[in-house]
C-alpha cells in the first residue's frame, strides 16, 4: 500500500480523506493557500506545503504547485476530493507524467464523462435513456434559441465542463435563453476555463437521482444503490438522503444497471457517479456523470457499510474490488444536511465572516448515527475564495422517520455565531410535512418556502420556547442571586414579549433545573439538563427538546425545529412599560441599491442618468464563482453609480441610487 498521499483539497473533504488514509496506516500531506494557513487540515496532516496565494487559480488549481508539492515530500499518490482539480484529466496525465499515482479514474474516462456533450453521446451509445436536446455545443445565443424551439420550453442551458450548479440557467422564454446563455458561458468560463454549453429540454417538477459507481483496474463494476439529491437551491444541492423514497427494487435495478453500463463502456476504475433526473412517475433520464468522489457519499457509506475513500485508495493502488454486485444492499436510511455560510432570507446569498461561536452535536453510533464532517474549528475564518460550506451533518437510522428525526435533534444542536447560515432553514425543512412523507422535487424549496427560511411558528410552539426562556431566566436569576449576601428567590412571575408584541404570562415555582410553568392555566413541567454552547438541552412537559437559546443585550433569541423567535423575558410590571418604548426603525428610503452578499462586480449595465423599466439587469456580482443579476425592483431614473466592474463589496454595500 502507498505509504504517503498527498491531498490535493481544502476544508471537510481534505479532513474526509485524511481520516480514512491515517486508519489505514498512510501518511498525508496537505497544500495550502495564504487564506488556509492555519486551516484544520494543515495541522490534521502529517506535513503541509504552502501553494500560492488565495484565490484558488493561484493556489489549488495550479498543477505544477501540486506536483512540486509531491516531489518535495515524497508523496506516491494524490487524492484530488471533488473540486477543484478532481475532474481535469490533464491534471491526471500530469501527475503520471511524474510518475505519481492519481487516486481517481484514468484520464481518458475524465475526458469522456468530464465533458456534458461527449458523455451524453456515450451514454446513448451505451444504451443509457437520455433528455432530449442539442447534440453539441452552440456558439451563439442565436443558436440556442433555435434548439430551445425546436424541443420545447422550458429547456435547461447547461455548461459542457459544469458542475456544482455553476454555469447552469432554466429558460422559459426566448429572452431567458438569451440572457441565460450568456451568463452560462461566462460562468463556466470563470469557473471551468471552458465556455461551452448545450441546451437541452428541462423536465418539469423532477427528481435529483444518481447512483453511485466503483469500478477497478481490471475491469469489475459495481453500483452502491443510489442517492436522492432532489432539495436544491440554485441548482446545488442542500439535503441528500439514502435510499430514494421514488425508486422501487425494478426501477432501483434498471437505474443501477444503465449505470454500470456507462461506466463499463469507458473502463471507469475509481468511485464516480452517474446522475440522473426523473419524473415524479419514476421515468429517468441520463444527465452526467461525475468522475469523482461526491460531497454526498457519507449517505452511500452509511447505508452500505463501505468506505468509499478507502476503496479509491485501494483500487488506485492496483487492488482488484473486495465486493461484487451481491454483496450491495441498503441497511436503514441515511440523510445528510449541507451546513452553508449563506442567508435563506436573501436568497441564499453567501456570507464571510469568522465563526466566533462553532459547535456541532457529539458524533454517535448506535441504533441511530450522527456523523459530521467539517474542516473549521471556532474561530476559522469563513473565506469569499472558496465554498462557503461549514460542515455536513449525517445521520443514519433503522427508518427514514428515525434518520429523520435525528437530523432534527442534530441540526437543534448546532451553534454558530459571526456568520449568516442555513442551519434553521434545514431544521424547518426537517419538519416540513412534504419533506416528512418523501414527495421532492427540485422545486421543492421554491414551491414551499417563501423567502424567510423559516418554519411557521405555532401556538404551542411559541409556549414551549417561552417555557424553555422562562426557566433559563430564573435559573439565571438565582445564580446571580447567590453571590450577594442575601440571595433571593426566583421569580414567580414572568411576562415574555415576542418580537412581534405577542406577550405571555407566566407563574413560576421551583428551583435551579426543575420548574413548574403556568401558562394561560396549563402546567409545563419543565427540567433543564444543561445550557451551554447557546443550546437548551432538557424536557418541556415530558418531551426531549433541545433548543438554541442566545441570552444576551436583555433578549432570548430562540431557534427549535426550523423556528426561530426572539423574546424579552422581564417582569409583568416591565412587561407593561415596555409598550411605551418607542419602537426601533431602520433608515434609508429604499432608493439605494445594495449588494445583497461579499463579492466581485462583474458588470455595471446603466450609467447615471439612465432611465430604467421594473426588472432591468443593473448589474452583476459574483460570489463563489456564482455570477447574480441584480435588476430594479421599480422603474425609475438612476442618480449615482457608486462603483465600477472589478470592485469587491461587502454585503451591504451601496452599488446605484436612485433618484
Amino acid at each position: 500500500m502507498f505509504a504517503k498521499i498527498l491531498v490535493a483539497n481544502r476544508g471537510e473533504i481534505a479532513c474526509r480523506i485524511m481520516k480514512t488514509a491515517q486508519r489505514m496506516g498512510i501518511a498525508t500531506v496537505a497544500v495550502y493557500s495564504d487564506a488556509d494557513r492555519h486551516a484544520p487540515h494543515v495541522e490534521m496532516a502529517d506535513e503541509a506545503v504552502h501553494i500560492g496565494p488565495s484565490p484558488a487559480a493561484d493556489s489549488y488549481l495550479k498543477i505544477d504547485a501540486i506536483l512540486d508539492a509531491c516531489a518535495r515530500t515524497g508523496a506516491e499518490a494524490v487524492h484530488p476530493g471533488y473540486g477543484f482539480l478532481s475532474e481535469r484529466a490533464s491534471f491526471a496525465k500530469a501527475l503520471a507524467d511524474a510518475g505519481i499515482v492519481f487516486i481517481g479514474p484514468n484520464a481518458d474516462a475524465i475526458d469522456a464523462m468530464g465533458d456534458k456533450i461527449e458523455s451524453k453521446l456515450r451514454a446513448e451509445a451505451a444504451g443509457v435513456s437520455t433528455v432530449p436536446g442539442g447534440k453539441g455545443a452552440l456558439t451563439s445565443a442565436e443558436d440556442a434559441l433555435e434548439v430551445a424551439e425546436t424541443i420545447g420550453y422550458p429547456v435547461m442551458i447547461k455548461a459542457s465542463a459544469g458542475g456544482g450548479g455553476k454555469g447552469m440557467r432554466i429558460a422559459h422564454s426566448a429572452s431567458e435563453v438569451k440572457e441565460g446563455f450568456d451568463r452560462a458561458r461566462s460562468e463556466a468560463a470563470a469557473s471551468f476555463g471552458d465556455n461551452r454549453v448545450f441546451v437541452e429540454k428541462f423536465i418539469v417538477d423532477p427528481r435529483h437521482i444518481e447512483i453511485q459507481v466503483l469500478g477497478d483496474k481490471h475491469g469489475n463494476v459495481i453500483h452502491l444503490l443510489e442517492r436522492e439529491c432532489s432539495i436544491q437551491r440554485r441548482n446545488q444541492k442542500v439535503l441528500e438522503e439514502a435510499p430514494s423514497p421514488l425508486l422501487d427494487d425494478e426501477t432501483r435495478a434498471a437505474m443501477g444497471a444503465q449505470a454500470v453500463a456507462l461506466a463499463k463502456a469507458v473502463n471507469y476504475d475509481s468511485a464516480g457517479t452517474v446522475e440522473f433526473v426523473a419524473s415524479q412517475d419514476a421515468e429517468f433520464y441520463f444527465l452526467e456523470m461525475n468522475t469523482r468522489l461526491q460531497v454526498e457519499h457519507p449517505v452511500t457509506e452509511l447505508i452500505t457499510g463501505v468506505d468509499l475513500v478507502e476503496q479509491m485508495i485501494r483500487v488506485a493502488y492496483g487492488e482488484r474490488l473486495s465486493l461484487e454486485q451481491d454483496d450491495i444492499s441498503a441497511s436503514g436510511w441515511a440523510v445528510e444536511s449541507r451546513l452553508y455560510a449563506e442567508d435563506p432570507d436573501r436568497n441564499f446569498m453567501p456570507s464571510i465572516g469568522r465563526l466566533r461561536r462553532l459547535a456541532f452535536p457529539a458524533e454517535r453510533a448506535g441504533e441511530t448515527t450522527v456523523r459530521i464532517d467539517t474542516g473549521v474549528v471556532e474561530g476559522s475564518e469563513i473565506s469569499r475564495f472558496y465554498d462557503p460550506m461549514i460542515a455536513k451533518v449525517i445521520t443514519h437510522g433503522p427508518t427514514r422517520d428515525l434518520a429523520v428525526e435525528a437530523m432534527s435533534e442534530a441540526l437543534d444542536e448546532v451553534a454558530i455565531e459571526g456568520i449568516r447560515h442555513n442551519g434553521t432553514f434545514l431544521s424547518a425543512l426537517m419538519a416540513h410535512p412534504r419533506w416528512r412523507e418523501g414527495a421532492l422535487s427540485t422545486a421543492f424549496i421554491a414551491q414551499e418556502f417563501d423567502g424567510t427560511g423559516t418554519a411557521a411558528l405555532g401556538d404551542d410552539d411559541r409556549r414551549t420556547m417561552a417555557a424553555v426562556a422562562f426557566a433559563a431566566h430564573a435559573r439565571e436569576s438565582q445564580r446571580r442571586s447567590g453571590f450577594g449576601p442575601h440571595p433571593s428567590p426566583a421569580p414567580a412571575e414572568l411576562s415574555a414579549v415576542f418580537a412581534d408584541d405577542v406577550r405571555i404570562d407566566a407563574g413560576l415555582a421551583g428551583s435551579w433545573d426543575t420548574w413548574r410553568i403556568m401558562i394561560d392555566g396549563m402546567a409545563l413541567d419543565v427540567v433543564i439538563e444543561s445550557i451551554e454552547h447557546a443550546v437548551w438541552r432538557g424536557a418541556v412537559g415530558g418531551r426531549r427538546i433541545i433548543m438554541g437559546l442566545d441570552r444576551r443585550r436583555g433578549r432570548s433569541a430562540m431557534t427549535w425545529r426550523g423556528m426561530r423567535a426572539t423574546a424579552r423575558i422581564a417582569s409583568p410590571r416591565v412587561a407593561d412599560l415596555m409598550r411605551h418604548l418607542p419602537e426601533e426603525s431602520t433608515a434609508g428610503s429604499g432608493k439605494t441599491v445594495l449588494c445583497p452578499m461579499p463579492g466581485l462586480v462583474v458588470s455595471i449595465d446603466v450609467a447615471a442618468g439612465d432611465n430604467v423599466e421594473d426588472g432591468q439587469q443593473l448589474a452583476v456580482i459574483e460570489a463563489m464563482k456564482m455570477e447574480n443579476v441584480l435588476r430594479a425592483e421599480r422603474s425609475g431614473k438612476i442618480k449615482t453609480v457608486h462603483v465600477a466592474p472589478g470592485a469587491s463589496l461587502a454585503v451591504d454595500a451601496p452599488i446605484l441610487e436612485f433618484e
